[in-house]
C-alpha cells in the first residue's frame, strides 16, 4: 500500500457509543477511512467479505460470537486492532498478530499510538514490539465457531462429546450432531480446559463428561465407551492421562 492511499477501516462493537467513540478519535486521524460499523460478529463476517478492510477495531466479548471467533471465520483477514474492557484475552491477542490491545476506556494519546503502529503495519512497516503480557493468565476455550458457506454455528465446548482429527481437519461431535473445521487437533487441544478435556489418542479428545467407561480391548490397549455407545480408542499415554484425572 502507498502512503497515499487511505486505509479503510472496520469497527465492531456490539455497544454503539464505544463504536462511536472510535469513529470521534479516528476523525483526528483523516488517513482512516470509516468503511462500515458492526454490531456483532455475524456483520463483522460479512462485512469483511463485502468491504475488504484494511484495519479492524474488534471488540472481543459480543453475543453469539466473539472476536477471535469472527478472526477464525474469515477467509481474509485484515489487520486487527482489539478493543475490550477486559485485559485477561491479551495473550491470545498477540497469539493472533494483533496490532495492539485498546482496553476501554482508553485517552485519545492512547488511541494515536496505537493508529502510529497500526499505519505502520498496514503499509508493511515492522512493529517495533507489542505491550507487555506479564501477569495475564488465558481462560479456557468457551465456545467454537464454524462455517458451512453463510451459515454460521457456535457450538459451547460443554456440550461436545467427542473431536476427531482426519487429516488437517477436526470433526466435533456434539449431541448426536457432526461440525467440521480445518485446524490441527493439538492447536484446539491447546486452549481446551484440561481438566475437562483429555486427548486420549493422537486422533481423538474426550469430554470426561460423555465418558461412561474404559474397557479393555486387546492385549495392551484399551477403548473409551462413551455414554451415547461411541467407542473410541485409547493409547497406552491417553490412559496414563485418563487415570491422573478419573
Amino acid at each position: 500500500m502507498s502512503e497515499l492511499e487511505p486505509i479503510a477501516v472496520l469497527i465492531v462493537d456490539d455497544e454503539a457509543p464505544a463504536r462511536a467513540i472510535v469513529r470521534e478519535y479516528l476523525l483526528d486521524h483523516p488517513r482512516f477511512i470509516v468503511a462500515a460499523e458492526c454490531a456483532n460478529g455475524y456483520e463483522a463476517v460479512k462485512a469483511v467479505a463485502e468491504h475488504r478492510p484494511d484495519l479492524m477495531f474488534l471488540d472481543i466479548q459480543m453475543p453469539k460470537l466473539d472476536g477471535f471467533e469472527v478472526l477464525e471465520l474469515l477467509d481474509v483477514k485484515p489487520q486487527v486492532i482489539f478493543v475490550t474492557a477486559y485485559d485477561e484475552y491479551a495473550i491470545r491477542a498477540f497469539e493472533v498478530q494483533a496490532i495492539d490491545y485498546l482496553l476501554k476506556p482508553f485517552t485519545a494519546a492512547r488511541f494515536a499510538e496505537v493508529i502510529a503502529h497500526a499505519e505502520q503495519r498496514v503499509r508493511g512497516a515492522t512493529r517495533e514490539g507489542a505491550a507487555p503480557l506479564t501477569n495475564v493468565m488465558r481462560k479456557p476455550l468457551q465456545r467454537i465457531a464454524f462455517r458451512d458457506g453463510a451459515t454460521i454455528d457456535v457450538v459451547p465446548v460443554q456440550r461436545i462429546d467427542y473431536i476427531e482429527a482426519q487429516d488437517d481437519y477436526i470433526h466435533v461431535y456434539s449431541r448426536g450432531a457432526r461440525h467440521i473445521k480445518q485446524q490441527p487437533l493439538g492447536e484446539l487441544e491447546a486452549v481446551l480446559d484440561p481438566a475437562r478435556f483429555i486427548r486420549v489418542h493422537r486422533s481423538y479428545i474426550v469430554n470426561l463428561e460423555s465418558l461412561a467407561r474404559v474397557e479393555p480391548y486387546a492385549k495392551d490397549s484399551r477403548v473409551a465407551l462413551l455414554k451415547d455407545g461411541t467407542r473410541i480408542p485409547v493409547s497406552r499415554a491417553g490412559y496414563e492421562r485418563l487415570k491422573a484425572l478419573l
